[in-house]
């Protein structure tokens, strides 16, 4: 076969040609671009494994964004925290120096303008933002937090910042946890407020040693005649179980004794006690939880004695104390010790002279239009409060009447509608079987139905009525809008047509409360109302005890597992300008705790907040140690992603170069077969 010049043209140039220009197109491209590649067609593994470090690359960027961000704001709050560290600091020192016996009225005044002062910067504080966004407000973050009046107006979410995958990390603190967040390690303590002497020797103070003779008095002043001292007990244990006892003893014994009767009634045993109740030098009952975390522990205490030797201290019915008198020594021979007073008013039926009888038989305290209870709703189990939605079975003290139900219970609803008229309604707990729940109007004798959400409407069932619905039934008795029949369309239509004139609800600290919606500020509303449960006066041997409290004549709170920030605040610098170093009833606020319970306030608020900052703390301290971890994975990704699909410039020349002499070299060869002529090829 004859080699033809085509032949060689073809094979040396032809091919060589295709093959160069497509490599040194690539590796110009590669020059100009930086990259390895441009198209998945250039090579699928390169361009695979780039697509992947692109995909985390982008996550890492968002990473870092949001913890920085989160950052930030954590950072910030840290600040803050420190901030309100300083101011209550202030306020202990301050406190300290109120409680010391030597400053006049004058100077605690001057101590209370400055204690005002820090609770004013607090709030301001409690308000901070930060580019528009309050940092207390949960995520809330457009709704300042704290009003004026000091109440919450967040809520309790967290916010979080994305740290990795499926890995999330919170960088708020809501102002949920830290004005009312709950410390589940912290044990009540609360005290009674009236203040004792000793009746017989009053150069002597009152002490656990002293006798009851001493706290009770003795008309006659003949130690050799015993009387017999009557002490009725009310309150609830840590549990939320209620108690209500009578205790007699002769006035020989010591008040030692009495505390001893006090704490068994709560449940101490001769090896165990789960309450300590101890007495203060103002004689003064102090009832301290030995368990820590609940909030429930109550205590209503009231002494009687008859002085002629007679029976009429001894009573199955509290009210009939209310015929003997609260003065030493009294004109007649019934003389009625009170432990507690709080200036509520009595609902109708209940005993009217002498505060210290009623227990929990009063009415909502009145500010304007809004009506208000004193006593939470705290669940049982979790010592959560309780919201719309809680049955009242996770509150109620089940113990009582049928035990384990609610089922033949009933609540007294009391007081005065929106436009001035009495009224007196019962509720009856009842079970399906017994036909459901009710509320009967005992003025006209009429019941109705109180109806379940489910498809078929009948009466809800007693241990699974909510507070929506007890606050339902409130709300059109106070507002005078009762169903125009027993059926669950009137009752609807009553309820829609309630809400109009007024709004019955839980407040943030689990309290019900009510508000006329038709009055005017000038002259507050008309209504009030008084929920209780009607065995609450009942001292007869077995009798049931309440099944629940709403509004109470009760010892007063010295601490407590639940945070209630600004009023805590607020409640310390009263005591300070009302000159109180113990809780007194006879000036001032009076149910105050004085400024020497004031400091142990303080002090769990100190506490508190240390633990909210430290959390705040790790908070900042973990989102930092995530950006720096993030910052360094990103270089490392893109490092490596550079390693994958970036030229290396140097390399890439020198390959352009080599490839540039061989397609010259390739030409030079080309050209000098092209002028070979035929003879030199035969």
């Amino acid at each position: 076969m004859r080699v033809t010049n085509s032949m060689y043209y073809d094979s040396i140039y032809g091919n060589n040609n295709s093959k160069l220009n497509r490599k040194l197109f690539d590796v110009n491209k590669q020059i100009a671009s930086g990259l390895k590649i441009q198209y998945a067609k250039d090579d699928v593994r390169t361009f695979t494994e780039t697509m992947r470090l692109d995909n985390e690359v982008t996550v890492l960027k968002q990473i870092k964004q949001s913890t920085q961000s989160g950052y930030k704001m954590a950072n910030q709050t840290d600040e803050v925290m420190n901030e309100f560290q300083t101011s209550i600091n202030r306020m202990r020192t301050l406190l300290i120096q109120a409680a010391n016996e030597t400053n006049s009225d004058t100077s605690r005044d001057a101590i209370a303008d400055e204690l005002r002062g820090i609770e004013k910067n607090l709030k301001g504080l409690a308000n901070t933002s930060i580019n528009g966004q309050f940092l207390f407000a949960g995520s809330a973050v457009d709704t300042k937090p704290i009003a004026d009046d000091g109440t919450y107006n967040g809520n309790d979410h967290a916010m979080n910042a994305f740290v990795g995958a499926n890995n999330k990390q919170q960088y708020n603190l809501s102002g949920a946890d830290l004005f009312l967040g709950e410390e589940i390690l912290r044990k009540r303590e609360i005290t009674s407020n009236v203040v004792n002497g000793n009746l017989i020797d009053n150069t002597k103070s009152l002490t656990p040693d002293s006798t009851l003779r001493e706290l009770m008095g003795d008309k006659d002043n003949n130690a050799a005649t015993a009387n017999t001292d009557y002490f009725y007990l009310r309150g609830t244990k840590h549990d939320g179980s209620a108690i209500k006892e009578k205790i007699s003893l002769q006035d020989t014994a010591t008040i030692s004794t009495l505390l001893d009767r006090i704490g068994t009634a709560y449940g101490n045993t001769g090896t165990v006690n789960v309450v300590d109740v101890s007495m203060n030098s103002d004689g003064q009952i102090v009832v301290k939880d030995k368990i820590s975390g609940s909030s429930k522990l109550d205590f209503q205490l009231v002494g009687a004695v008859d002085f002629s030797g007679g029976s009429a201290a001894d009573v199955t019915d509290i009210d009939n104390l209310d015929s003997g008198e609260t003065t030493y020594p009294p004109a007649g021979n019934l003389y009625v010790k009170e432990f507690m007073k709080s200036n509520l008013n009595p609902a109708a039926g209940a005993a009217a002279n002498i505060e210290g009888l009623v227990y929990d038989r009063t009415l909502f305290s009145k500010d304007g239009l809004f009506l208000s209870s004193n006593a939470p709703q705290v669940l049982k189990n979790n010592n959560a409060f309780a919201t719309p939605s809680t049955k009242i079975s996770e509150v109620a003290d089940l113990s009582q009447g049928n035990a384990g139900t609610l089922d033949g219970s009933s609540l007294n609803l009391v007081g005065t509608d929106v436009n001035g008229g009495a009224y007196d309604v019962t509720i009856n707990f009842q079970s399906t079987v017994n036909g459901g729940s009710t509320f009967t109007d005992n003025n006209t004798g009429t019941s109705y139905n109180i109806f379940n959400m489910d498809a078929t409407r009948t009466a809800v069932n007693a241990d699974d009525m909510t507070y929506q619905q007890l606050m339902d039934v409130v709300n059109m008795v106070v507002t005078n809008t009762l169903p125009s029949a027993n059926t669950a369309t009137a009752y609807d239509t009553a309820i829609d047509d309630a809400s109009l004139k007024g709004n019955t609800y839980l407040s943030y600290d689990g309290k019900l409360s009510f508000h006329d919606l038709q009055g005017t500020d000038v002259n507050g509303t008309q209504a009030s109302i008084s929920l209780y449960d009607p065995n609450s006066d009942d001292f007869t041997a077995g009798a049931a005890s309440s099944i629940m409290t709403f509004n109470t004549n009760n010892a007063l709170t010295i601490t407590d597992p639940k945070t209630d920030f600004f009023s805590m605040v607020d409640e310390m610098i009263t005591a300070v300008e009302d000159h109180k170093l113990y809780p007194d009833s006879r000036s001032g606020h009076v149910r105050n705790v004085g400024i020497e319970n004031a400091i142990q306030k303080i002090d769990d608020l100190q506490d508190h907040v240390l633990r909210m900052h430290a959390k705040v703390g790790a908070q900042s301290n973990t989102l930092n140690t995530s950006l720096e971890r993030t910052q360094i994975l990103e270089v490392s990704t893109m490092s490596l992603r550079s390693e994958v699909v970036d030229t290396d410039l140097a390399e890439s020349s020198l390959r352009l170069q080599q490839l540039t002499t061989n397609y010259q070299a390739m030409l030079s060869t080309v050209g000098r077969i092209s002028k070979l002529s035929l003879v030199n090829y035969l």
